[in-house]
């Protein structure tokens, strides 16, 4: 996502694959991290924002992000884990209602799916703009709806990673564990192209903020 420098001699992968190759390693440090599902919000936020770093040649590594992720606000992050979870089982119980065959069960479920379709996409942009680690879960899921009705395409990109994301992982389980690094580079670059540079630029600063300010404190 940063300006491309040119390769060194001697240098085998050029900086696009070492970026590709770091990915990877988070998204296996993301899947880890969700395999409790209450830390779902917080696994996939803090892979976009060492993702995000990567503007300002920060390092992308296994490494950065656990050290974000130890200094996040636990407390905020599993209650929005938990409110995930109770709007999953209760997706998949009205689910369950619609093909008990019930009247205007087919109505219903195109309903659910719809709901449940502008949802997701409001979750997985809220993980991937900075205010989820700084400002906090209400401001990142404010901005979210916001930019999920006035950037339509945008929603349509998450949708699509999303899709691609959970193909990989059915059709080769395997890759359910690698899964996370290019759904959360997917949902990085659509939130950061948002707006623009000068966006892009205010949203690096708001994380670098949140970082150093966690830096200080756990410096002191």
């Amino acid at each position: 996502m940063s300006a491309a420098r040119a390769r060194e001699p001697g240098e085998l992968f050029g900086p696009r694959t070492a970026l590709f190759a770091d990915m990877l390693s988070v998204g296996l440090a993301t899947a880890v991290t969700c395999l409790p599902l209450v830390t779902v919000p917080a696994a996939l936020s803090t892979a976009c924002a060492v993702l995000r770093g990567s503007v300002r040649d920060r390092p992308v590594t296994a490494g950065r992000y656990v050290a974000l992720l130890r200094r996040r606000a636990w407390a905020a992050d599993l209650a929005a884990g938990a409110l995930l979870l109770a709007g999953a089982l209760l997706f998949a119980a009205d689910l369950a209602l619609a093909e008990a065959g019930l009247p205007g069960a087919r109505l219903f479920a195109v309903t659910a799916a719809v709901i449940g379709a502008c949802a997701v996409v409001v979750g997985l942009r809220a993980c991937a703009r900075p205010e989820s680690g700084a400002a906090g879960w209400r401001a990142a899921l404010r901005g979210a709806a916001r930019d999920a009705v006035s950037d339509v395409g945008g929603s349509l990109l998450v949708l699509l990673a999303l899709a691609t994301a959970a193909l990989c992982a059915w059709m080769m389980p395997p890759l359910a564990f690698l899964a996370p690094g290019p759904l959360a580079l997917a949902l990085t670059a659509v939130d950061v192209r948002r707006g623009g540079p000068a966006a892009s630029r205010a949203r690096v600063k708001t994380s670098s903020t949140w970082e150093t300010s966690d830096s200080s404190r756990e410096r002191v």
